[in-house]
C-alpha cells in the first residue's frame, strides 16, 4: 500500500472513532510527517485526500482542522468504512493474503446472475486467505468482471484489490449488499484458518457496486469466530 494511502486510511479511522473530534486543530504537517515518518511531501498527499473527502478543513494562517461533522455524517462514514477492504481497514496492521487460486474462468449461472452478466463474459476467480500480523482470520472466494476490472494482477490479489480498483482503476466503491450468517466450520477451513475442529464460521456473502452502479463482486467470505465482528446502523426515518 502506497505511505499517503496508509496514512489517509489511519487518520479516517481516527475521525471516525473519536480519536480526532470535530474542530480538533490537527498538529501541524512537520509534526504528522515526523510521526508517519514520511516526507512532507507524501504527508501532504494525505492530507489532500482527506480535504477532498471532506474530512478535514485547512485555514490558511491557523492549522488544519478536522470538519465540523454531523451525526449524519458520521453514520455515512462508518457505512462507506465498512467496504474500504481489509488493508484500509487495518492500517495499522500488516495484512497479507496467502493466494489458494487466482484465474480466469467462465461465469456459472448463479455468478452471472449476481453479477448481472452473460454467460460468454469471463469473470476472475480469487481464492484467498487474508491474515493479519502473520495470523488468518477469513478466507475470500471472489468473482469479479474482467471486461469492468482490467489487467487484475497476482500482485494486486496478494495485497489490496480494492487500492488497485479505486488508486489504479480511478473507480469508486458505491455500496455492498450483504447476507450475514453462521455455521460450523467444515476440515478444510478449520486448516486454513488454524481452528479447532467443530469452530463456528462467520459467513458473508456479498455484492459490492461501484458509484456508476455497476456490480464488481460477487464473494463468500469465512471468518474466523473470534475475529469476526459486523457492525450495523439502523437509521428510522423522519415521518
Amino acid at each position: 500500500m502506497k505511505k499517503y494511502v496508509h496514512i489517509f486510511n489511519d487518520m479516517k479511522n481516527k475521525i471516525i472513532d473519536g480519536t480526532y473530534v470535530s474542530n480538533q486543530k490537527l498538529p501541524s504537517e512537520k509534526q504528522l510527517s515526523e510521526h508517519y515518518q514520511v516526507s512532507k511531501m507524501t504527508m501532504k498527499q494525505a492530507l489532500d485526500n482527506l480535504v477532498d473527502d471532506g474530512l478535514i478543513i485547512k485555514k490558511r494562517g491557523s492549522g488544519t482542522f478536522v470538519k465540523d461533522l454531523s451525526a449524519d455524517e458520521l453514520v455515512r462514514m462508518s457505512l462507506t468504512n465498512q467496504f474500504r477492504g481489509k488493508t484500509a481497514e487495518y492500517p495499522q496492521e500488516k495484512v497479507t493474503s496467502k493466494i489458494l487460486a487466482f484465474s480466469v474462468i467462465n461465469p456459472s449461472p448463479l455468478i452471472q446472475q449476481k453479477l448481472n452478466i452473460s454467460a460468454e463474459d469471463f469473470v476472475y476467480f480469487l481464492h484467498r486467505v487474508r491474515k493479519i500480523n502473520d495470523q488468518p482470520f477469513v478466507i475470500e472466494e471472489t468473482h469479479m468482471p474482467v471486461s469492468l476490472i482490467r489487467d487484475l494482477k497476482r500482485s494486486h490479489v496478494e495485497q489490496s484489490i480494492y487500492e488497485y480498483i479505486e488508486t489504479e482503476l480511478q473507480y469508486k466503491i458505491q455500496s455492498v449488499h450483504r447476507k450475514i450468517t453462521v455455521r460450523q466450520s467444515t476440515a478444510a477451513e478449520v486448516s486454513e484458518l488454524d481452528m479447532t475442529e467443530g469452530d463456528p464460521v462467520g459467513i458473508v456473502e456479498q455484492v459490492g457496486y461501484l458509484s456508476n452502479g455497476a456490480a464488481f463482486e460477487y464473494s463468500i467470505s469465512t471468518h474466523r469466530y473470534d475475529r469476526f465482528k459486523s457492525e450495523m446502523i439502523l437509521k428510522r426515518e423522519s415521518v
